[in-house]
């Protein structure tokens, strides 16, 4: 058994990009373990080599081996999306050294003069990952990529997500002779073909944000006309019954100008909401104000509920501003695609407050509640202030 263990990062795969420290360890190895491609760049080294890279498989080496001093070596950092982390583990009686490396993500940005200490990092190198919701709510993201998850299958998510015109570079190859980085727009690049390893880093300008934990557009930030809006007492209420997370897909039903989506959609950055509308003007407002607040998780669906909803993604919250007497029908849907889906109806009359009783009450809904919300609000009047109450507002939640 060996009685001195390095796991070194080997940077980008090119014995050129290996630390001075790096190069000292690999030195004093009698034993180096490592991926093919990793062992096969040090035909100089003497040491004898082992080709494993599952932990289990490199802690039975180590401790069947006559050498005494090995290197585990790993692709990139030590500490970056690194088969160091299960390494370790499996070293606990070793002594251990680890020596880091230069990973992709500083290789690129250096090769494309960018800083990255506010680069957001993710990994679709075989695990599922969000990349375009990534992507939508950051303004730079680092992609690993691999497997069945390309970058042009990443540059083509982007474009259907209407992020076409964002910046991306990807890289192949990384530090070798015939390294090759390409830029381009999202668009462009979905034509292109690549490397199933490579890297990426996107740069969307227009990322939704929103700068306060809490919903905070006031009435008068949005394009308004003459469609009924949720207004924002009432606005903040119901999305605090949605209980949205950043990854949520959200209904929006009888969406109106649009205020309860792109509060929504600032929420959940890293989901969808699906703006369902029938009327003209109203599709016309949304628009506006998808547009104004640069919105490009907001998809506006023209239609008439319950028909505009099929086909639609999976929603994890519905709210229900509208539904022109088919509100049985909605919450049918609704449940149909997600059983455990959470719900919430804004009610201004005393009729479709018991209509939506009876609606859960029929579908067998859980955690019925039902909040009214009255506001008044101050006005001028001359020198003077007077108090002015608007209708109340029935807000029925339920589901999960």
């Amino acid at each position: 058994m060996v009685s001195k263990v390095y796991v070194i990062g080997m940077g980008m795969g090119n014995p050129q990009t290996l630390t001075v420290q790096a190069q000292s360890a690999l030195a004093q190895c009698e034993l180096i373990i490592g991926s093919y491609r990793i062992i096969s760049s040090l035909v100089d080294s003497p040491a004898r080599k082992v080709c494993l890279v599952a932990a289990a498989d490199i802690e039975r080496e180590l401790r069947s081996c006559a050498e005494r001093v090995a290197g585990g070596v790993m692709s990139g950092d030590t500490g970056f999306f690194s088969g160091a982390t299960s390494l370790f583990s499996h070293l606990d009686d070793f002594d251990v050294q680890v020596i880091p490396g230069i990973s992709s993500l500083s290789y690129l940005c250096a090769k494309l003069r960018t800083p990255w200490q506010d680069v957001h990092v993710v990994s679709a190198h075989g695990r599922m990952c969000n990349v375009v919701g990534a992507v939508q709510s950051h303004e730079k993201t680092f992609v690993l990529v691999g497997g069945a998850t390309t970058a042009q299958g990443i540059c083509q998510q982007l474009v259907e997500r209407g992020l076409g015109e964002t910046h991306v570079a990807v890289g192949e190859r990384l530090s070798y002779e015939n390294e090759r980085i390409v830029r381009g727009t999202a668009e462009q690049l979905a034509q292109e073909s690549f490397d199933s390893l490579s890297v990426m880093l996107v740069q969307n300008p227009r990322s939704v944000r929103r700068d306060m934990a809490t919903p905070h557009l006031a009435d008068n930030e949005f394009v308004r006309g003459h469609v009924p809006m949720t207004k924002e007492e009432v606005r903040e209420g119901a999305l605090c019954k949605l209980r949205l997370r950043p990854e949520s897909v959200v209904w929006d039903v009888g969406a109106g100008t649009g205020s309860v989506s792109v509060e929504a959609a600032r929420a959940a950055r890293e989901g969808l909401v699906l703006a369902i509308e029938k009327d003209a003007e109203a599709l016309s407002l949304l628009r506006a104000n998808k547009e104004r607040f640069a919105l490009s998780n907001l998809r506006i669906v023209e239609g008439e509920a319950p028909l505009a909803l099929a086909g639609l993604p999976q929603p994890d919250s519905v709210f229900v501003g509208g539904s022109s007497g088919r509100l049985h029908d909605i919450l049918t849907c609704a449940l149909q695609a997600n059983p455990q889906v959470r719900i919430c109806i804004a009610c201004v009359t005393l009729e479709t407050l018991c209509d939506a009783l009876a609606c859960a009450r029929n579908l067998a809904l859980k955690q019925v509640e039902v909040v009214q919300i009255g506001v008044t609000k101050s006005v001028e009047t001359g020198s003077y202030h007077l108090m002015k109450a608007a209708n109340p507002v029935y807000l029925i939640s339920m589901g999960t």
